[in-house]
């Protein structure tokens, strides 16, 4: 497959999503992605949500332009050919609880003593010790942890962003952390160990915005209080739709004025300055509010857009792929997948001007390369036979 990475190997055991998705960021970018499966059903997320056989969307949508292998590491040739497997890679992934990977035999250590130059990156929840390694953690754990639940509820009941948010950043920023680990190498530093954990990762996500009163900590009266930017992230009903906007700086409010029918709020004094409109945020929203209630959701962007002002209707999840941005971009593409037939999925987001990325192999099916990967690890026919029959490798029957 093309693209920045190509020549570059990972080899990925791991679960759930943050790891798996680190995994197909740097397969979008071209490298060649191994992931490594228990033989017993595999990776779970497999059959999380709607699914076609075997596959589901959510696990599709982390694992795609991945080859697949099939290893009992619990036994001693299957843990064998990981480790051969892992000799040959640039990167080795793996979201294990705290202390699996050295029960395994897979530990840092022990695979970078066959392969000196390897990228070890372990991805887990609350990090390698502490008095929270021994819980399972999740997206919405740390979401709850972390703060961003009391920031989505604002003064009331903390709420959940709805999405896996969390894994979602953590692979992101794992994938970052490979890349930029890939370059330190090249410039002499040598193999190194990566670690992330989700706590980590959401609080540094979170920290500049969602955490701007809380950052700032003199005492000595330097400090002026400001609103929170979260209390602009409102949702307003129109008449037949919902809306979003932020227009209450001094070169968008008279805009908004405008397109809403009233010049008079720019004489009202409560909302004169950016100041006086911050101090009076509440009933500049209720007033905002009423009048975007009196307007028909489309006819009102239509205006506000022509008097500069930034705004959107919520598009139905359903619709998302028909606005006409996301279609004149072409992120999102409809084609045939084996397995699961037609599918839509985006392409990698960034454009590469020299080294263009295209979107990869289908997300594996269970098992579906154990046998290629064994031969070019150099087991002959008779050899993978025996692996299979002695269960060290493929699906437990």
């Amino acid at each position: 497959m093309p693209g920045p990475l190509q020549g570059i190997k990972v080899v990925e055991a791991c679960q759930m999503v943050a790891g798996p998705m680190a995994a197909m960021l740097c397969a979008d970018l071209g490298a060649d992605v191994v992931k490594v499966e228990q033989p017993k059903g595999g990776d779970r997320m497999r059959l999380l949500g709607h699914r076609v056989g075997g596959i589901s969307a959510l696990w599709a949508g982390v694992n795609r332009g991945k080859r697949c292998l099939v290893a009992d590491m619990q036994q001693p040739d299957g843990l064998a050919v990981v480790r051969d497997l892992v000799a040959t890679a640039d990167v080795f992934i793996q979201n294990f609880r705290p202390g699996v990977a050295e029960r395994l035999g897979i530990d840092e250590a022990t695979l970078r003593g066959a392969n000196p130059g390897l990228i070890y990156v372990s991805v887990s929840g609350f990090g390698e010790s502490g008095p929270y390694i021994d819980q399972k953690s999740y997206d919405y754990v740390v979401q709850m942890l972390s703060g961003m639940a009391a920031l989505q509820g604002g003064d009331g009941t903390p709420q959940l962003i709805r999405n896996i948010v969390i894994d979602k950043v953590t692979a992101m920023t794992a994938a970052q952390s490979i890349l930029a680990a890939l370059v330190a190498r090249d410039r002499g530093a040598g193999g190194q160990h990566v670690r992330l954990s989700m706590i980590d990762t959401a609080l540094a996500f979170l920290w500049p915005d969602g955490m701007m009163q809380h950052s700032l900590l003199a005492d000595d009266g330097r400090v002026t209080p400001g609103p929170h930017m979260a209390d602009n992230y409102l949702v307003r009903p129109t008449r037949d739709s919902y809306l979003a906007m932020i227009a209450t700086s001094n070169s968008q409010f008279p805009g908004l004025c405008a397109a809403l029918g009233k010049p008079e709020w720019l004489d009202d004094p409560r909302f004169a300055t950016l100041a006086d409109r911050e101090a009076n945020a509440a009933v500049l929203d209720e007033l905002i509010s009423t009048e975007v209630a009196r307007h028909e959701g489309r006819a009102l962007v239509d205006t506000l857009h022509s008097h500069d002002v930034p705004c959107a209707l919520s598009n139905p999840l359903h619709e998302v792929h028909l606005d006409p941005q996301v279609q004149h971009n072409g992120i999102l593409v409809e084609h045939e997948r084996p397995w699961l037939g037609k599918v839509r999925e985006p392409k990698p987001p960034a454009r590469f001007s020299v080294t263009p990325t295209a979107l990869g192999r289908h997300a594996p099916k269970f098992d579906e390369h154990t046998d290629e990967i064994l031969a070019e690890l150099g087991r002959d026919a008779d050899t993978i036979a025996a692996l299979r029959a002695s269960g060290a490798v493929g699906p437990r029957r």
